[in-house]
């Protein structure tokens, strides 16, 4: 009935879905599992993508060839640029999205992405002989063969909903749990654990009062996520809205505080730190008197409204009583409550930065499964779990991204090393190098790679090449090109920076923090008919390297000093052990993580400075 698949997919999540793409793309026989194909690319939670550091990361995926950027840019409903006012490591792209488009479109890529099977069921198992994976097992007892299995389970691994005191089994509201992989996996050495997350009630757009609230607009001139010619801008966006809590919704909601299982023990899993609950910001923050809530459309054509910042699981009563006392709510109707989700997850120092499983070869987990949260993480792994199993498969060399390359690095490298006790998020303050790491610069840094991996196309190279021979020449150009006194001194003054005595180069005044290059082409027609000639993109990423000349140079050297220490190899079957002048939970923590390189090694908490002279000299270097 089936072939042997090269790749069989389980989840069809943000990761199940970029890793099923993936793989297919370069080549590989793939079989995507889902239990609903009616769900596949679910935006189980918000109806939104990017946002700090997860918009860089959206951004990677589609310089690499994957399909994020696409599917958001296809589905989005309004764009933001954040942290605009900051420096450009720190601008992070979002998009509201249509959360019923978001998925088509998903959909509709992978049917027309060829190699990609699907099959409708649950997976409940492994194929595994002495030690060998073989392919999955399904609910109803089919064996499916495999070369290599990527698990992306989400929240479905033994999944447990809360809300207020009542608790039911399942991955997804209205969705059954996935059981019998965890137990096989646990059976098999794999270690587990708990993690919790959630999700807030979803109200009639209807039924609100938008004159009570601030009005949340997208950028004038807006963006979009893929660098490909295959998507355009929103000429048209949504708007979203702004309110608040107050201290009677604080009030109301503490009243069912002895009801909620968050503060009675019943949920024993720890949830993301970054996005509590709202029942959980009043307790841990209890000198506020308000908190922000976002009113967020689920979509174009929807009265569907998502809560966000509401995230809760008090009993529903509790729920629909203090959302009514939010200013713009008064008369609010509730689609359905918000709750808390309970599930499996295997702490991911159980991997190589493959994310390939180190027990069991060909085993790759991708995902909520190994601890993160947001879809953007989820989506950036399966990435990374897809090419990886096809280049196995095919017998190539596998890829791998360093924490200078780009944030996919430092979230894998952050999790083999450091692993997590709660859902790992990813912040722009995760990575020590962000000034090279930003979205404006994704392609330049990974188009290449993408290419040469067979993921990324000839055309989209093509226009990674132009952009960066356009920028070089064009940087040139302005430390050639000055400006006389004459013509621009009125205008600085008007800035508020120094005069210029003697025509002065443009890349010069373009390193004064008050000076943009949109303004330097209102000082000089001659210098504007001149870019314009250049993109916009073009523009942004020279200004951008001319004004942090200096600082990117700076980080350039670091990045060189840490290459020193991750091109030295450490052979994977060292025996840590061995070394009696090694710590006691140096030992422990590099024979449980078997670090590839010193650089890797060195990341490990609990490593000390002196372990790694050890194991320097046990090397022979």
């Amino acid at each position: 009935m089936f072939p042997v698949y090269d790749v069989i997919v389980v989840g069809a999540g943000h990761a199940g879905c970029e890793a099923a793409h993936a793989a297919a793309k370069m080549g590989a026989r793939v079989l995507l599992c889902t239990m609903n194909m009616n769900t596949i690319a679910q935006m189980s939670c918000n109806p939104a993508m990017g946002g700090v550091a997860k918009g860089q990361i959206v951004r990677e995926i589609d310089a690499l060839g994957g399909m994020s950027g696409i599917i958001s840019d296809k589905s989005m409903i309004q764009f933001r640029m954040l942290n605009r006012s900051k420096g450009p490591a720190m601008w992070s792209p979002r998009s509201q999205n249509d959360r019923m488009r978001f998925a088509e479109e998903w959909r509709l890529a992978l049917e027309n992405t060829p190699n990609v099977d699907f099959w409708q069921e649950m997976i409940t198992g492994l194929v595994v002989s002495n030690g060998q994976l073989k392919g999955v097992r399904t609910s109803i007892g089919l064996e499916i063969q495999a070369k290599s299995v990527v698990l992306t389970n989400g929240t479905f691994l033994n999944g447990k909903i809360h809300i207020g005191e009542k608790q039911f089994g399942g991955g997804r509201t209205g969705e059954a749990a996935a059981r019998g992989i965890t137990e096989q996996l646990v059976e098999l050495g794999f270690e587990s654990g708990r993690m919790k997350t959630g999700t807030p009630p979803r109200v009639d757009g209807r039924s609100l009062d938008y004159s009570k609230m601030e009005v949340q607009h997208g950028d004038e001139q807006p963006e979009k996520f893929s660098y490909s010619k295959e998507t355009t801008t929103l000429k048209n966006q949504k708007t979203c809205w702004i309110t608040y809590t107050n201290k009677n919704v604080h009030e109301s909601l503490e009243e069912g505080f002895d009801r909620s299982p968050m503060f009675n023990g019943r949920i024993q899993g720890l949830g993301p730190r970054y996005c509590p609950s709202i029942e959980d910001k009043i307790n841990r923050f209890a000198e506020r008197d308000r908190h922000q809530i976002f009113v967020e459309p689920e979509g174009w054509n929807t009265v569907e409204m998502y809560i966000n910042g509401f995230s809760t699981s008090l009993p529903e009563d509790v729920q629909y009583k203090s959302l009514r006392k939010i200013p713009g709510f008064e008369n609010a109707k509730m689609f359905r409550p918000g709750y808390a989700i309970e599930y499996d997850f295997f702490p991911p120092t159980q991997l190589k930065l493959t994310l390939e499983t180190q027990l069991i070869d060909n085993l790759y987990f991708a995902g909520q499964i190994n601890g993160t949260t947001g879809y953007e993480e989820a989506a950036s792994q399966g990435l990374i779990a897809g090419i990886n199993a096809a280049l196995k498969v095919q017998e190539k060399d596998p890829f791998l991204l360093k924490r200078s390359d780009a944030y996919i690095g430092v979230l894998i490298d952050d999790l083999i090393n450091k692993g997590t006790e709660e859902p790992y998020r990813m912040f722009t303050s995760r990575a020590e190098f962000r000034l090279l790491l930003r979205q404006d610069n994704a392609d330049l840094r990974l188009t290449q790679h993408g290419y040469d991996i067979g993921l990324a196309s000839e055309e989209r190279l093509q226009d990674m090449l132009s952009k960066k021979e356009n920028t070089a020449k064009l940087i040139n150009d302005l430390k050639q090109k000055k400006l006389d006194p004459k013509v621009v001194n009125e205008s600085l003054q008007e800035m508020n920076t120094a005069t210029i005595k003697e025509k002065t180069t443009v890349e010069k005044l373009l390193k004064r923090p008050q000076i943009v290059i949109s303004q330097l082409k209102e000082m000089d027609p001659e210098l504007a008919n001149y870019l314009e000639k250049y993109s916009p993109a073009v523009l942004e990423q020279a200004e951008v390297q001319i004004k942090y000349d200096s600082y990117i140079e700076k980080e350039q050297q670091m990045v060189e000093k840490m290459s020193n220490m991750e091109n030295f190899k450490i052979p994977l079957k060292f025996d840590y052990q061995s070394i009696p002048a090694l710590s006691a939970e140096g030992k422990q923590k590099l024979s449980k993580i078997r670090p590839e390189t010193m650089g890797q090694a060195s990341r490990i908490s609990g490593v000390t400075p002196a372990d790694l002279s050890i194991i320097t000299v046990y090397l022979g270097r």
